[in-house]
């Protein structure tokens, strides 16, 4: 029911102390002892990297060719929709055309999906790249055997789903060898190995995984462009054929900082992808790196192996105990977040995630309480032809998404690349991954308390004083912020007693929806002089609590967002209810327990149960059970009409923002 999330900055300058010895900030616990905060420091990892050499085969993979051959790839997987056929010879089933709505909802947004992961598995990794391209070719003939034979094609029963999580490395990868990857170059090799593995999909083991559309729905032009595009690809693997982890320079690099300069201390590694944490994990072990495992989301317990690398911090003592300890970790990001790792003080940043904010939750899991250094040391690798050759490759692909909405919708930021940042961690910028810029991802309710708290610690009349002043109450400040931006922000308790922030512009427009963003103009310091009131000033109340009640009713009965359960409960029950309309399956029962959906908050109970099954893939008509269950026993929905009915926002206050 709530949610507590302070950053690491937060705390930092809202609790922590300095010591007048070396300047360095601590908190002190209950007990007394200190818990300083770590600096954390970028560094980089040199390592040949030389686009003119006809030698270096990762280099090879940067070039010109291979980004003009991504680009311009049909991807004709995540665009079913628009190959299928407007007059088909045969008529639908009902599965069959919810399967074809819901095609209509995926497309361009998932084919720039595709297109950005293949050009981040190219920074992560040659290896990682060359057998994404493989398996992708392979899943392209698995629909190209399906249509020659008009057989139904195998389609992910989440629209973002597709076959990486039912292939393995051997499905692509013929004769591999201790040294080289020596990936299929053969069009009829794939289109025999793609019989092989429809053959399997269709069995009992994986058949049920899958929801399956007739071939015969879609048009010649699906096939054709499924094989254009593998003979494109094709050419890459040809490229990249010879691929030798021996000569892999970058896995080099890695090896020299793991065996000589920090050959004795723990390490974590990160990189974005399974492929490649398995990769570097098997080739370190064959050249002598000892105490090494990786973990990915494919672990069923990684945990485990987080404990076995931090086994003090995890108070795990049986583990050192036992010698099964971990030096060396490489996991993806499913050990950013959540777990204490603080028995080590430097990362490794093996390819760089789209977004800084990723590097920052890096640093965070071995920058916990009990961190003992007093330096992070987070390493990232740089080429020798320098850090813009990745600039301007995501530059690239930033400037065609803007320019060409049909790869992914012109609404939609895959990743956060910004050249400023990319350059100041390269250049070893201190405060770069500090994260002191990132206080929205302080709760909105720590924020206000915080606030709070700072002004009755500076004037503890305020404690009595605030509390003691009227509702509607108002003032006027100087907007120093924004300056350019007169109008008045107004405090408003819900129908639903949920506080909101509003501002309104002085010509009755909303300036923004952001809570953040209105608290922090809002905040006031001791010396903040006050202003005459706005002309206008209750007249913008009046169109922001306007606002706020249309806000109310636009969503509905407070259906809230369409992640969340009650949408998404709603949503189906509408959908079988119009669909089973005049029919037994829809009684009254029925009918009320969905109008109550609409009208009501859910009670927790209900909640955590429809979320669990919602996400277990609760069938339609076991959903209908559930519900109607569920009202049965006074368990769906909080009911009290004396409070729902004709209870109005009320104003708790006021606050002007002049530029004079």
């Amino acid at each position: 029911m709530y949610l507590v999330r302070r950053t690491r900055s937060f705390i930092k300058n809202n609790y922590s102390e300095t010591d007048t010895t070396n300047g360095r900030k601590f908190l002190t616990f209950a007990d007394g002892s200190k818990s300083y905060f770590p600096n954390r420091i970028p560094k980089r990892v040199e390592y040949i990297f030389n686009s003119s050499d006809p030698k270096d085969q990762y280099a090879n993979l940067y070039s010109t060719k291979v980004i003009d051959i991504i680009n311009d790839l049909e991807l004709p997987r995540y665009g079913l929709q628009q190959y299928l056929n407007e007059k088909p010879l045969i008529k639908p089933t009902t599965d069959e055309q919810l399967i074809m709505q819901n095609l209509s909802r995926a497309g361009r947004r998932l084919m720039g999906f595709c297109r950005t992961n293949l050009f981040k598995r190219l920074e992560s990794s040659g290896y990682s790249f060359l057998l994404s391209l493989s398996r992708h070719i392979l899943r392209n003939y698995l629909f190209v055997y399906a249509t020659q034979n008009h057989l139904p094609i195998p389609i992910g029963k989440n629209i973002s789903q597709n076959l990486d999580d039912f292939l393995e490395d051997s499905d692509t990868d013929d004769d591999n060898d201790d040294n080289h990857l020596n990936l299929i170059l053969s069009e009829e090799t794939y289109l025999k190995k793609a019989k092989e593995l429809y053959n399997l999909f269709t069995g009992n083991s994986f058949r049920n995984r899958f929801d399956w559309l007739r071939s015969d729905f879609f048009t010649s032009s699906f096939q054709q462009d499924l094989i254009k595009d593998s003979k494109e690809i094709i050419k890459i693997l040809t490229i990249g054929k010879n691929w030798n982890p021996d000569e892999d320079r970058q896995l080099n690099a890695l090896y020299d900082l793991l065996s000589k300069k920090h050959s004795k201390e723990k390490v974590l590694v990160f990189t974005q992808f399974a492929d490649t944490a398995y990769y570097l994990t098997e080739h370190l072990k064959k050249r002598g790196i000892l105490k090494i495992e990786s973990v990915t989301g494919n672990d069923e317990n990684p945990t485990y192996k987080a404990h076995r690398f931090s086994p003090n911090s995890n108070n795990k003592p049986e583990i050192t105990q036992t010698n099964s300890d971990l030096r060396v970790l490489i996991t993806t990001d499913v050990l950013s977040e959540g777990q204490n790792l603080q028995d080590a003080h430097i990362i490794l940043n093996y390819d760089l995630p789209w977004a800084i904010i990723r590097l920052i939750q890096r640093a965070g899991r071995v920058d916990r309480i009990g961190q003992k250094a007093e330096e992070i040391l987070c390493y990232s690798f740089l080429p020798e032809d320098g850090i813009e050759s990745i600039i301007n490759l995501r530059r690239r692909l930033t400037q065609r998404i803007k320019e060409n909405a049909n790869v992914v919708g012109s609404d939609e930021i895959f990743f956060d690349g910004d050249p400023i940042n990319l350059t100041d961690l390269y250049n070893e910028k201190s405060g770069i991954l500090d994260g002191d810029d990132d206080e929205t991802e302080v709760d909105l309710a720590s924020l206000a308390y915080q606030i709070w708290k700072n002004a009755t610690d500076a004037n503890p009349e305020l404690n009595k004083l605030i509390p003691d002043l009227p509702n509607v109450v108002y003032a006027t400040k100087q907007n120093e912020q924004l300056p350019e931006k007169e109008g008045v922000i107004v405090y408003t308790r819900t129908s639903e007693d949920n506080d909101v922030l509003s501002w309104i512009d002085n010509k009755g427009k909303i300036i923004t929806q952001s809570q953040y963003t209105i608290l922090k103009v809002a905040q006031c310091s001791p010396d903040t002089k006050p202003k005459y009131r706005l002309e206008n000033h209750h007249e913008l109340v009046k169109k922001g609590m306007d606002f706020i009640r249309d806000e109310e009713k636009s969503t509905g009965g407070s259906l809230g967002k369409k992640t969340g359960v009650k949408y998404q409960t709603y949503m189906r029950l509408d959908r079988y209810c119009k669909e089973y309309e005049n029919t037994l399956f829809v009684n009254d029962q029925l009918k009320k327990a969905v109008d109550d959906i609409y009208k009501y908050p859910l009670k927790e109970f209900s909640r955590e149960t429809l979320k669990r099954q919602l996400k277990a893939g609760i069938s339609d008509e076991q959903l209908v059970s559930l519900v109607i269950s569920l009202r049965e026993d006074d368990k769906l929905a909080i009911i009290n009409e004396d409070e729902q009915i004709n209870k109005a926002p009320q104003i708790i206050c006021s606050l002007g923002l002049t530029n004079s």
